[in-house]
């Protein structure tokens, strides 16, 4: 049996102590300065509650970080106050960067494993994805916790970072989706075409995300789509709707704007002009500038 502080249980934090109490480990919450319903998580999922977060440390050989990404750097300082010298997982929502800054505050007591989850709260019927980074011996430690759980552990990499870069490459992806989806329906809504934009929606392909062979097409066509995103941010502030989003996509889309028509262009170099901002490539004729 494994003993696991969790810092601090909310809802995702529950789900994961109550699958690490499933697989007959020991789970600890520490209940000074939380509130009520996070030592009532914590109680419910079986975790032991604990006065101090030395008393919770001094009985762990892992730590889980599961808490709001501006507190991640914080939650890790006071871990690391108390000389730590077990596994420090941080399966936070955060950047590369944050994760080796708190690798380096950790350090050199204990050893850190980079994680991400991906899915919904396990449990219940529901299967998610940790996905961990680390020193071999510090993640085969934390994925021994989640042996036939709900929580499927997948392994990418070494480097403390590669699994926030993932989350924060696929979040930066599915949040901004939705919160353009709301935009693009309280426009809808402000014209009285709701009920047709849901209509034209719901015949869309939806496999962009998982298909980036379509990339090409899309600087090819970045030319015309970054001035009709200008109209959309003029047509989103006269319905006195947030332009950010729109204004955003024009000037992303401008970074492709030499590939024009250029549709054989290879996936990896329409990447890479959003890095550079400027061609990487020509065509086999070898043009001097894309379309001209």
């Amino acid at each position: 049996m494994i003993t696991v502080t969790v810092l601090h249980p909310g809802t995702m934090g529950a789900a994961i102590t109550a699958e690490i109490v499933a697989g007959g480990h020991g789970a600890l919450s520490m209940t000074k300065g939380r509130s009520e319903n996070t030592r009532l998580r914590g109680r419910e999922a079986g975790a032991t509650a604990c006065d101090s977060l030395a008393e919770a440390l001094s009985r762990s050989a892992v730590v889980l970080s599961v808490c709001p990404p501006q507190a991640a750097e914080d939650v890790a300082a006071a871990v690391a106050a108390h000389g730590f010298a077990g596994v420090y997982a941080d399966l936070n929502a955060i950047s590369p960067q944050r994760v080796r800054r708190i690798a380096e505050e950790i350090r050199p007591g204990s050893a850190v494993v980079d994680g991400a989850v991906f899915g919904q709260p396990p449990g219940e019927g529901r299967a998610a994805r940790l996905y961990l980074a680390g020193a071999d011996s510090a993640v085969d430690l934390v994925a021994s916790l989640f042996r036939d759980s709900a929580l499927h552990v997948c392994r990418v990499g070494d480097t403390p970072g590669s699994a926030s870069a993932l989350k924060m490459a696929f979040a930066s992806y599915q949040k901004a989706a939705r919160t353009l989806a709301g935009i693009a329906h309280a426009l809808a809504d402000a014209h009285g075409v709701g009920d047709q934009l849901t209509a034209e929606a719901e015949i869309m392909i939806s496999t962009i995300l998982s298909d980036p062979d379509y990339l090409p097409s899309v600087a090819a066509r970045a030319w015309r789509w970054a001035p009709e995103m200008e109209e959309a941010a003029d047509t989103l502030r006269a319905a006195d709707l947030p332009t950010d989003m729109a204004e955003a996509t024009a000037r992303v889309l401008a970074h492709w704007e030499q590939d024009k028509d250029q549709f054989d262009l290879p996936v990896v170099h329409a990447l890479s002009q959003l890095r550079s901002g400027r061609s990487a490539w020509t065509d086999p004729d070898d043009r001097q500038g894309p379309g001209r």
